[in-house]
């Protein structure tokens, strides 16, 4: 229990009053510009050239506010000093990304640029009071002990007087003085702490910045999931199979094994490209572009499931030319994980794919036999491949970012069909 309360009070409470009062003292260099005025109207009384040198003063103070590294270090060191969690200010920074993207934040509107000058002013309201209260109480409760050095217990301050008449009166009064003093750090910390959140904090400008940050974020992370996850992981399986066929085919067919061999070192090296332009943006490096594979790379695709032992039948029809870009590439991924599933899990029997273009959208259609063998005519019966559960829930993401249309489950007793259907305009 008593570990728990240490950190929170060396955290908060001590350091919190160091931080009000520092705040204080840091405000005394502009004093002086504030006194110009008071001090060019001599003629004026006492009281009204003070109300203007703290007018001065406070607006002095509160002009500091208003720049936005200044609310940078005050947030750092109300995290550091109050123990506050403030996460940092992002009102008028722009994140990475492209032009034209959305990048920029919203503009801090003017009750938002109001609170740091406030939470300043109250800062040094708050240390000024507190230091002074504070070190009068400790005064008292030094003075206040009586005849240690020779003179009457009591303190008078603007005419009020405290005296103690007795020796054990004026200790029991010095030690209510140096509790009150340390109560009212403990006040003035609780004070800074419950405006930290309220104007250091994020505004609601701020709030909405920092959600569609972690919202970038996340569907950043989800992209280059699903780009490991289509490119690594069916090279893997190509690959895994492509090397039982090589060594099932090695003795007796060397030119089948070669020709495997060729097709897993070639497959192989496309993955690295995926995967070398996937770890260049996760180490925020400029990585190049993207690996573009589209409709138009499907050939290669299909020779190097056949090179693993599968039969495919493909059936293009319609202009699959007219179909570019992102809804190209998107539809490649999708046969792509298709085929790749068929591979895995196929119990052997040609994989029928279908890709039909018309004007108005796009079909794809994988249909495989379903079990655990491996392709016809491979003659190696494959192991289950372990899978994470996460390419069917990735396809049927990425088809409906996409507006499209998704089914898959059996087709008959002994068949698996995936179809797709995606519209070539999309809505606006």
């Amino acid at each position: 229990m008593f570990r728990g309360i240490r950190p929170l009070l060396r955290g908060s409470t001590y350091s919190g009053a160091l931080f009000a009062y520092c705040g204080a003292l840091a405000s005394l260099p502009l004093l002086p510009f504030a006194a110009l005025p008071a001090i060019a109207w001599p003629s004026a009384p006492v009281g009204v050239r003070f109300a203007l040198t703290a007018l001065v003063w406070s607006v002095l103070i509160g002009a500091l506010g208003l720049a936005r590294t200044t609310r940078r270090v005050l947030v750092a060191c109300a995290r550091r000093m109050l123990a506050v969690p403030l996460p940092d200010p992002v009102g008028g920074r722009r994140r990475s990304g492209p032009p034209g993207d959305g990048a920029a934040a919203s503009p801090a509107s003017g009750a938002d640029r109001l609170r740091t000058p406030l939470w300043l002013l109250s800062h040094v309201a708050l240390g000024w009071a507190g230091a002074q209260l504070s070190v009068l109480l400790v005064v008292a409760g030094l003075l206040l002990t009586g005849g240690w050095a020779g003179a009457e217990a009591g303190v008078s301050v603007h005419g009020w007087t405290l005296r103690a008449d007795s020796g054990r009166q004026s200790w029991v009064v010095a030690l209510c003085c140096l509790l009150l003093a340390a109560a009212l750090c403990g006040a003035v910390t609780y004070a800074l702490r419950w405006l930290a959140p309220r104007l250091l904090g994020p505004s609601s400008a701020e709030r909405l910045a920092l959600a569609a940050e972690r919202e970038r974020a996340l569907a950043e992370r989800n992209r280059l999931a699903h780009e490991l996850h289509d490119s690594i992981g069916h090279t893997l399986t190509a690959a895994t199979i492509q090397a039982a066929v090589a060594g099932e085919l090695l003795g007796a067919d060397p030119v089948a094994a070669r020709a495997a061999l060729r097709s897993i070192e070639e497959s192989t090296r496309a993955a690295l490209e995926d995967l070398d332009y996937v770890l260049g943006m996760l180490r925020e490096e400029q990585a190049g572009r993207a690996p573009a594979r589209a409709l138009a790379d499907l050939p290669e695709l299909f020779d190097r499931l056949r090179y693993a032992g599968a039969v495919v039948e493909p059936e293009l029809t319609g202009d699959c030319a007219q179909v570019q870009g992102t809804l190209s590439r998107a539809a490649y991924r999708i046969l792509q994980e298709g085929l790749t599933n068929a591979l895995r899990h196929g119990a052997g029997g040609p994989i029928k794919v279908k890709v039909a273009a018309t004007p108005g959208s796009l079909e794809l259609e994988v249909v495989n036999g379903t079990g655990t063998a491996g392709g016809k005519g491979s003659g190696v019966r494959q192991a289950p491949f372990p899978t994470s559960g996460h390419g069917l829930s990735g396809l049927f993401e990425r088809v409906r970012l996409l507006h499209g249309e998704i089914e898959a489950g059996p087709h008959g007793p002994e068949h698996w069909r995936l179809a797709v259907r995606l519209p070539i305009r999309l809505p606006a």
